[in-house]
């Protein structure tokens, strides 16, 4: 299998677990194919936690941190607390100890010491090797604590800092203090403790909770910053299908939910990582999507410039998810999960991605003919108007100027057509400019030319001057 294939299975085993899940789930694989961060709102009972937990566990080899979040979790619980061997003088922290390679031989040397002492019941021979071995690591010890001693020290095991994948349940059920902790990790994975700044393996933070803050209090505004660097948001509900119900009551009843059939390791997640990151974005998927973020902006969905900026590897990976070889506008729809900051942004996100990614061309089509449409309608208004009785060239010189203008926008589209059905789009579209014109010409009592004919007289009118 390759790769994608691989992913793929995982995907399709963990929507055979959670019934109407498919867009958590996937939401889940193009956050962990791109190293972000995921955040499931929802209300108590919807699996969110289930689903994220189900996929997690089919990352084999991936080191995994997970925590329900209370007010009463604070940063030690996270990050690890500080090593109390390593404030005493002379003392080793755990962490030198655990990676030093000649301590752990000489700890081995002990406890095999140690064993023949108890087998030989006290032998002065076992004795003797047991006091030398003693010796030897005392010593040792002694020499790292020179070495090492007096640094406040961490231990970080089992917490965040060396974790590939993170689940922070409830995460706004904690205190304030302990979640702004979580800000840089969240943003630049790392973390700083007793003055010093550590980067961190974490390859995603997942969250889940069936609340968000409310930013316009002054006390929960302050977490703004981390709701933000939760990058995709998903949105459960409940089932809605019964014959879904049904199959996730009798899966259940049967024992048969959680149970793996297809899985990936690390290993092979990372080179999935690579291959998405080398997926190629076309020039016209980047206006595209520039497009469609002055278009939520005029309708009033708030999109920061750092998200905009930071669109690609979403659409990479659901290119890469999709079997593309570069990303299309199909697979900018995946943007619905990652536009949208206030939950009911989101059928406004949505609708929008639809409208103009399902076909683009029609919708670029659309807009450059309602622009002429508009314009022939002042036209008619102001050549039936009695003070311009006395002049309607003026009213048709004004429509023809605009008529070439969009007539100049037609012919990018038509030279970007990439489908025989987008080059029909363009040259209805030409047609549509074409009779406009035409109507106007023969309204006004001028003889009627080609906007093509008009375009070339402009351009060597131009030339000669």
């Amino acid at each position: 299998m390759t790769l994608q294939e691989k992913m793929l299975a995982v995907i399709a085993d963990m929507n055979d677990q959670a019934a109407e899940r498919e867009e958590v789930v996937e939401a889940i694989a193009i956050a962990l194919l791109t190293r972000k961060n995921l955040f499931i709102l929802g209300d108590p009972g919807q699996a969110k936690s289930f689903v994220i937990n189900q996929f997690r566990l089919r990352i084999t080899g991936a080191r995994q941190y997970e925590r329900l979040l209370t007010k009463q979790a604070d940063e030690d619980q996270l990050f690890g607390r500080v090593d109390l061997a390593s404030l005493i003088p002379g003392g080793v922290p755990q962490s030198v100890l655990e990676q030093d390679a000649q301590y752990r031989q000489l700890r081995t040397h002990l406890e095999q010491a140690l064993e023949r002492f108890r087998q030989q019941d006290g032998g002065q021979g076992a004795q003797d090797d047991l006091q030398s071995a003693c010796e030897r690591l005392a010593v040792y010890a002694k020499a790292l604590g020179q070495l090492h001693g007096g640094a406040p020290s961490v231990n970080t095991a089992g917490k965040i800092p060396e974790s590939d994948i993170v689940m922070l349940d409830e995460i706004f059920k904690c205190n304030d203090g302990t979640l702004n902790s979580l800000l840089t990790a969240f943003n630049e994975r790392k973390y700083t403790n007793e003055g010093c700044t550590y980067p961190i393996p974490t390859i995603s933070f997942f969250a889940a909770s069936n609340e968000i803050p409310n930013f316009n209090d002054p006390q929960e505004k302050i977490l703004a910053a981390l709701y933000d660097r939760l990058d995709l948001k998903v949105v459960t509900a409940n089932i809605a299908e019964r014959k879904n119900r049904l199959a996730m009551l009798k899966k259940k009843q049967n024992g048969g939910r959680g149970h793996i059939r297809a899985a990936v390791t690390l290993e092979e997640l990372q080179s999935m990582q690579q291959e998405v990151a080398a997926i190629p974005v076309p020039d016209a998927i980047n206006e595209l999507a520039d497009d469609i973020l002055c278009a939520l902006r005029e309708n009033g969905i708030r999109v920061s410039d750092r998200k905009y900026l930071n669109y690609a590897p979403v659409a990479q990976a659901k290119a890469w998810l999709s079997g593309h070889a570069e990303v299309s506008s199909e697979d900018l729809l995946a943007l619905k999960n990652y536009l949208w900051d206030e939950p009911g942004d989101r059928e406004g996100v949505e609708a929008v991605l639809r409208r103009m990614c399902v076909n683009p061309m029609q919708d670029k089509v659309d807009n450059i003919l309602a622009m002429a449409l508009e314009s022939q309608e002042e036209f008619e208004a102001a050549y039936s108007d009695p003070e311009n009785s006395s002049d309607g060239r003026r009213p048709l010189i004004k429509l023809r100027g605009e008529l070439l203008r969009l007539y100049e926008m037609q012919q990018q589209l038509a030279a970007s057509a990439q489908s025989p059905a987008e080059t029909a789009q363009t040259d209805k579209l030409l047609a549509d400019l074409e009779q406009i014109s035409r109507k106007a010409h023969e309204t006004a009592g001028y003889t009627y030319t080609t906007l093509a004919q008009q375009a070339a007289l402009n351009e060597n009118w131009g030339s000669a001057a």
